[in-house]
């Protein structure tokens, strides 16, 4: 006999203005059980989540808890009951110790309502707490000075300090380090010893091959099925998610000339929080060249330095043979030269505008009556964002939705359209797929391949090393700021890379360029 599931969902319905997110969706998850939740973005993870978390409520259906049906009133309502939910972006108080992040808002207190704090004792449970999930730092030690890996174990922790039955861990590795990344995968496998019950999302599916127990796979808000672990596989939940197979992932179809012009010239660069040595590259028109290297080895650095986010202190940067100067990024817009960065969020994107307001944003002297300063021609502002979203496949309720309400991959999308208008010349991306599901990940991936038919050169950075070997034509690795090697496409491999990332030194097959021969696939 089947022991009763801690926790169930039994077709729950949730709707939002102009979006159905939710529409019938089942599943069950057991104590001592990791059950991964994946799916496209838009495909209703986040918020069925959500409703589990109690912060919303669903139209209809219900939830159970231990085969008792369960009305949650809100968030506290959830966490009294043991179900916890950590958000991608992490939500601590950094100025605050490990310990009152642990029991902010359940201090321990002596001498009744009226009394003082229990520092004493809310220590000497922190460091139980701690211990248990072995993260080996000061209870009073402040969470501002937490790596990001530590930040997500006291996330845990916190949890585990509320008596946590339930804990959704919600793109937990986005952040974090490969040595990070398995000290997670022990925690889970030693909650689920201890009877907590994990749900994974993530849109890493080996992590979820190496987590999950059982896989549940959402689209357009249905349930698309369930995977036992025997039958957990990457092409079987890419099928499940996207109702097809994708049958390639990288499609790069055009040739690259050996000849090709030169693109982008970096020369000896040096710049402001950069490395003491110099930096030199050349990329190709219609190249896709891959920018690869270990956390905190400088490849977003540099790419600020050439978008003028940082002051160049040496060096000289070329496009299409000219030396340009590039001082802010105006001049590198200017200059032909994009950045896609890596916090969309933050960098990429404002939020609280509309999908159409922000593909306008870098593009107004094309919108106008007469350049800058003229006035804005709305039905070309409207015709672009249509134009944009049609070719991108943005989904939206409209152009007029606010960019915040898309999910992560759309969201990209809007970042990667608003700069085609343009017709660069230059593009780096950085972290083009970081948190963005295979379907939409196929998508950009296309979008760049176009970008490179074009005549476009491409500097793609990315911790993905099989994006890296996938759609790199060559690679570029740094490591600590230098440039250690640079890897043509016949020497591409996980091990050649990692070699040079690590500080090894180059090979003879790690010198010269080697742009794709025509007709090679990924």
């Amino acid at each position: 006999m089947n022991p009763t599931p801690l926790l169930e969902a039994h077709n729950v319905r949730k709707h939002f203005p102009g979006v159905q997110a939710l529409d019938g969706v089942s599943l069950h998850v057991n104590a001592g059980e990791a059950l991964a939740v994946v799916g496209e973005n838009g495909a209703g993870k986040s918020t069925l989540m959500k409703i589990m978390a109690g912060i919303h409520r669903p139209d209809a259906g219900e939830l159970r808890l231990d085969g008792q049906p369960l009305h949650l009133t809100g968030a506290s309502d959830a966490l009294r009951r043991g179900l916890v939910l950590i958000h991608q972006e992490l939500n601590l108080a950094e100025n605050l110790s490990v310990t009152a992040n642990l029991f902010l808002g359940r201090e321990e207190v002596r001498g009744g309502v009226l009394g003082w704090l229990d520092n004493r004792r809310m220590k000497a449970e922190a460091g139980g707490l701690l211990s248990r999930i072995g993260l080996d730092v000061r209870p009073d030690q402040r969470v501002s000075e937490l790596p990001p890996g530590q930040r997500q174990m006291v996330e845990i922790a916190r949890a585990l300090a509320g008596n946590a039955r339930l804990i959704i861990m919600d793109e937990p590795t986005s952040s974090l380090t490969q040595r990070e990344t398995d000290r997670l995968y022990e925690v889970i496998d030693d909650l689920k010893r201890q009877g907590v019950a994990v749900v994974y999302i993530s849109h890493r599916l080996d992590e979820v091959r190496r987590v999950a127990d059982r896989v549940e796979v959402l689209r357009d808000g249905r349930n698309a099925g369930a995977l036992s672990r025997d039958e957990i596989s990457r092409d079987a939940m890419i099928r499940l998610m996207v109702g097809r197979d994708l049958k390639q992932l990288y499609p790069r179809r055009h040739a690259i000339r050996a000849d090709a012009p030169v693109r982008l010239e970096v020369r000896n660069v040096t710049f402001v929080g950069g490395p003491t040595a110099p930096v030199s590259f050349k990329v190709r028109a219609g190249e896709i060249v891959g920018l690869a290297g270990l956390v905190g080895a400088g490849r977003t650095e540099l790419a600020e330095a050439l978008f003028g986010l940082r002051r160049l202190t040496g060096g000289e940067v070329r496009i299409e043979g000219r030396p340009v100067t590039i001082r802010s990024p105006v001049s590198a817009i200017a200059a032909g030269l994009l950045l896609a960065p890596e916090d969309r969020r933050r960098h990429g994107l404002v939020l609280t505008d509309s999908v159409q307001g922000n593909f306008a944003l870098p593009n107004f002297d094309q919108l106008t009556t007469a350049g800058l300063l003229g006035w804005v021609v709305f039905s070309r502002e409207k015709q672009l964002a249509r134009d944009l979203t049609n070719r991108l496949h943005v989904r939206a309720s409209s152009t007029r939705q606010i960019v915040g309400q898309l999910s992560g991959g759309n969201q990209q999308k809007v970042v990667l359209g608003k700069w085609l208008a343009r017709k660069p010349r230059v593009v780096i991306f950085d972290e083009p797929t970081r948190g963005v599901d295979v379907g939409a990940r196929s998508e950009i991936y296309a979008l760049m391949d176009e970008l490179a038919a074009a005549g476009v050169a491409v500097v793609m950075i990315s911790s993905d090393l099989e994006e890296i070997l996938g759609m790199s034509d060559r690679v570029l690795v740094l490591h600590e700021g230098r440039l250690t090697g640079e890897l043509p496409r016949s020497a591409l491999s996980q091990e050649a890379v990692m070699h040079l990332a690590t500080g090894g030194a180059p090979t003879e097959s790690s010198a010269a360029e080697s742009p794709r021969p025509s007709g090679e696939q990924a």
